[in-house]
């Protein structure tokens, strides 16, 4: 049962790290060590303490490794607590690939995002030149990669969300670097028959990042919100991270591409009112909504999984709470009503 409220940071990355029946199961059929690329960002570190209580519940002993370049010693020091290995790296740098260990799985988290705009270089070598160098040095491993729902652009909010077999549209250079990425995977995949997943996250939300973080933080501050991207989809970073260690159950060559994200179609004037509401704040919005907007169906990954644990109303009633209260963030806004796809 899940909590009315949470109340530290402690007690929130233990919940993002409780893993699933189905997650348990899954490292269980696993064999092998399991490495994290790019562990330090937003979703490794309870991915990585996911995947380490998962096996112990399974009963299998694995090492679960994190790399990362950790420019902050304290989350190295925080995953080893957790019994993550962790090994420094910087991930653009071939020679320093070819000295990690050989593991037979890995899940590739590496990427670039925020702050594409301006560096546009570093964003294509960041995610297209960076998977061909895994690829290179784990061509014997099954590789569950993060992709984005960005590669599909902007659909008609009435079809209800792109599905895996839509032609990819990417908006801007961050979106067709990540489509570059995607194809980079399935070059290898295919010419050296590299079992593969590859994720289409869209979005991830937890209580100190996502969607309602940024709509939340807009109507403490008493900002109007922009209505233009009028409609969202988020999913409990917890319920992505189980079903992250559930696909390499259906990695394949070609990759096995799976869309993860909630089941709500969420419209942010709504939303955005009811998070006012509960911080007792007013509200104000500007523009109004675009028939289009960035969503994903993600029923393919509901019948394989299940659908996820948190529902929406959940994660708002915690949002609101969390920071009408003052909680902390990591103070990386999404910028999802970025329709431009410059970020």
């Amino acid at each position: 049962m899940e909590p009315s409220k949470i109340q530290s940071v402690e007690q929130l990355e233990d919940l993002l790290s409780e893993p699933t029946a189905g997650a348990v199961a899954a490292m269980g059929r696993l064999k092998g060590d399991l490495m994290l690329l790019g562990v330090g960002g937003k979703m490794g570190p309870t991915l990585a303490r996911m995947a380490r209580k998962a096996s112990e519940l399974a009963g299998v002993s694995r090492r679960i490794i994190g790399v990362s370049r950790f420019s902050s010693g304290t989350q190295q020091e925080s995953l080893q607590r957790h019994g993550i290995e962790t090994i420094g790296c910087d991930l653009l740098d071939e020679a320093a690939i070819q000295k990690l260990p050989e593991a037979p799985n890995i899940i590739y988290l590496a990427g670039m995002k925020f702050g594409s705009t301006g560096q546009e270089s570093l964003t294509w070598a960041m995610n297209a030149y960076l998977p061909s160098l895994v690829c290179k040095k784990f061509e014997h491993s099954s590789i569950v990669a993060f992709s984005t729902g960005n590669v599909y652009g902007l659909a008609p909010v009435s079809l209800g969300g792109s599905v895996e077999t839509d032609a990819p549209n990417p908006v801007g250079e961050y979106a067709m670097s990540c489509l570059g990425r995607e194809r980079i995977f399935e070059h290898f995949s295919r010419t050296s028959a590299i079992p593969m997943a590859i994720l289409r996250l869209n979005y991830a939300c937890e209580l100190r990042y996502g969607v309602l973080v940024d709509l939340a933080q807009q109507a403490a501050s008493g900002k109007p919100v922009s209505l233009e991207m009028g409609w969202f989809n988020i999913i409990w970073h917890a319920d992505v991270n189980a079903m992250t260690l559930q696909c390499f159950d259906h990695v394949s060559s070609p990759p096995f591409v799976l869309n993860v994200a909630g089941p709500e179609l969420l419209g942010v004037r709504e939303v955005s009112e009811k998070l006012a509401r509960q911080m007792g704040k007013p509200i104000s919005f500007v523009g109004k909504e675009s028939p289009s907007a960035l969503l994903s169906n993600a029923q393919r990954a509901f019948q394989l999984f299940g659908k996820p644990r948190v529902k929406a109303e959940q994660l708002m009633n915690w949002v609101a709470d969390w920071i009408g209260n003052g909680g902390t963030t990591l103070e990386r806004p999404t910028h999802f009503e970025s329709r431009d796809g410059k970020f």
